[in-house]
């Protein structure tokens, strides 16, 4: 298309991932490949995932169809999938804590921080404690489902930032092909939630990248336009429903919240499009965005959006 453009997917667990694959081939079945037009995928933690499959050649209309031809079990039914599903995202497993607990430990540490920096700080200290509970192999036995559901273990030769959070200083990672890290790696660090195991490169664990934010819009800075498909949807800020993610504490004068970084990026001239769920997607992603089987209904909701939000994603 010949445009300056950023494709922004953000994080929102194994719901959030299929939704947007579904929206990017319902964008491309209308005739907008972000595919194709971006310049730039930037991808935090479901979202990471996402980034390398949009990264892989494969056709939007392939990435949506291998979702849709996974099993349909009924929301709530957690039994794994077949490592061998190409689009599947990586699972939040083992776990040191249950899920409830983890979400219950994450929004404690939230309301307690004081900056952005002392929540990821505590966040990276809670992901080292709970490495202690888990057996020595749980990290590995982590990296090996996230390397089955990648479609290659090379990076792309098209940018692709992948987002990740020191735990030990609580810093941004933002891994690329010039990093020197495995691709594998930098989505299993992306995805790592605190209370599994961390994730191990060189010598330094790295958590969730949704930590910091749960898009890392500002990433694409200098872009511009911007596409960020977010499906939390920037909500954030709202009182939290068991088992989200979104309930993290996002403060504005923090700037890691949603609309904050929008607002610099159009401050900084990018044009900026933002796609979060519709009414139907949302009811299709239902009320735990974490559960597996949510993600064949949330696709085709997702597909069904992208195809109507075409006419508005517009570049400069």
């Amino acid at each position: 298309m010949g445009h300056d453009v950023a494709l922004v997917i953000g994080g929102g667990g194994a719901a959030g991932n299929a939704w947007a694959i579904g929206v990017i081939a319902g964008l491309a079945e209308a005739g907008v490949d972000l595919a194709e037009a971006a310049d730039l995928v930037v991808g935090t933690s479901s979202g990471a995932t996402a980034a390398a499959h949009v990264r892989s050649g494969i056709p939007p209309a392939e990435l949506l169809a291998s979702v849709l031809s996974e099993p349909v079990r009924p929301v709530g039914q957690h039994r794994e999938r077949p490592a061998s599903r190409p689009a599947s995202p990586p699972m939040a497993l083992p776990m040191a804590l249950p899920m409830s607990t983890v979400f219950e430990r994450m929004r404690a540490i939230g309301a307690a921080a004081t900056s952005a920096a002392e929540l990821r700080r505590a966040m990276g200290a809670f992901g080292l404690e709970s490495n202690a509970k888990l057996a020595p192999e749980a990290a590995q036995q982590r990296r090996a489902v996230v390397a089955a559901r990648l479609p290659r273990a090379e990076w792309p030769d098209r940018p692709m930032i992948v987002v990740a959070v020191d735990a030990h200083t609580g810093e941004l990672a933002a891994f690329d092909r010039e990093s020197g890290v495995d691709l594998v790696d930098a989505v299993t660090a992306s995805t790592a939630l605190p209370g599994g195991p961390t994730h191990r490169i060189n010598g330094t664990h790295y958590i969730n990248g949704g930590v910091r934010s749960t898009d890392n819009a500002d990433l694409a800075a200098g872009h511009a336009n911007v596409v960020v498909l977010s499906p939390f949807g920037g909500r954030s800020q709202a009182p939290p429903r068991a088992g989200q993610f979104e309930g993290l504490r996002r403060e504005p004068e923090w700037g890691t919240d949603l609309p904050s970084q929008v607002a610099a990026l159009r401050e900084q001239g990018s044009h900026v499009e933002v796609i979060t769920p519709d009414a139907d997607s949302r009811a299709a992603m239902g009320t735990n965005q974490m559960d597996p089987a949510t993600r064949v209904p949330a696709a085709r909701a997702g597909f069904a959006q992208g195809k109507r939000e075409a006419t508005r994603v517009t570049f400069r």
